[in-house]
């Protein structure tokens, strides 16, 4: 199985979206494919109105998947109501999280699953995931390939150049960096990409606002 970790270059700048595309349409190509967002910060319980906006319904629907206690929980073990770094939300509501059990729980679905999996980290890279342990940390004990997402708003490149440095002191192979879209950007998505991909030996890849996943991006995975 191929198996890809969809990191982010900062917080709210698209990561599920570009999961979701991805996921559209390799079902659309006729490919096995599964996402998971295993921690995940935000998430109102399945009963309210409110989690048909959270990441993790975003992941079910792409998939065709009908959400259930049991669907939710296959997709996000770990799920917090606050919309905070997932370690100072699971403190809020008297829970831990530790990164040796995130990593087992990934790798059993890695080995068990067929096809491609794509796994969807929170916040971006450098993201607090435990007291102890980044996103990158998790990425890193995966030993998987990444995509990293980035927006278009100002500040972009800094960021994203800085999260593909940081992967590469880190060995952590990175597959493309996709810049999505970014309401209000004062510059097109574009042009940011054409910014990114001087400084870079990956390919950068453009998805406009609300738009399908690109035939480069779907290639990659």
């Amino acid at each position: 199985m191929t198996t890809v970790f969809i990191a982010g270059a900062g917080t709210e700048i698209g990561k599920t979206y570009v999961t979701s595309a991805i996921v559209r349409r390799l079902r659309a190509d006729g490919r096995d494919v599964r996402a998971l967002k295993p921690v995940a910060s935000g998430v109102p319980p399945v009963g309210d109105p409110g989690f048909a906006d959270s990441d993790t319904a975003w992941l079910l629907a792409a998939q065709g998947v009908a959400v259930s206690e049991n669907s939710v929980a296959a997709c996000s073990p770990w799920r917090y109501a606050a919309e905070l770094a997932p370690d100072q939300a699971a403190a809020l509501e008297g829970r831990t999280l530790e990164l040796e059990a995130v990593v087992a729980w990934c790798l059993e679905r890695m080995e068990a699953e067929a096809g491609t999996l794509l796994i969807e980290g929170v916040g971006g890279l450098m993201s607090p995931v435990t007291q102890e342990a980044t996103g990158l940390g998790w990425l890193w004990s995966l030993a998987c390939p990444a995509i990293l997402v980035s927006g278009s708003y100002l500040g972009a490149i800094s960021h994203t150049l800085t999260a593909y440095e940081t992967c590469r002191a880190a060995d952590v192979p990175v597959l493309a960096i996709v810049v999505n879209e970014s309401p209000g950007a004062p510059t097109p998505p574009e042009t940011v990409a054409e910014a990114i991909g001087r400084h870079v030996e990956v390919p950068v890849i453009v998805i406009a606002r609300d738009a399908p996943c690109p035939d480069a991006l779907a290639a990659l995975v």
